[in-house]
C-alpha cells in the first residue's frame, strides 16, 4: 500500500490585488446606469409615462411593485 502526502495547508490568504479608480468607475457608472432602469420600469411605469406601449411591463413588475411598498392600483 503506497502511502502519498498532501502539502500541508499553511492557512495563509493571497492579498486581494488593488483596483485603480479610473479602472472601476466606468464600471460603477454603467452599473448605477442599469439600477435607476430597473428602478423606472418597477416604479414609475404605469402607462402615463411608459416608454413602450402597452402594460406589459406593468405585468412583469406587478409583484416587485407591491413588496417595494409602489402603489399600482
Amino acid at each position: 500500500m503506497s502511502s502519498t502526502s498532501a502539502a500541508p495547508s499553511t492557512g495563509a490568504v493571497a492579498p486581494l490585488p488593488a483596483v485603480p479608480f479610473r479602472q472601476l468607475a466606468p464600471w460603477l457608472l454603467f452599473v448605477g446606469l442599469l439600477a435607476l432602469v430597473a428602478l423606472f420600469f418597477v416604479s414609475a411605469d404605469q402607462g402615463a409615462v411608459s416608454l413602450p406601449a402597452g402594460t406589459a411591463i406593468h405585468e412583469w413588475v406587478h409583484d416587485g411593485r407591491h413588496l417595494l411598498g409602489y402603489p399600482c392600483h
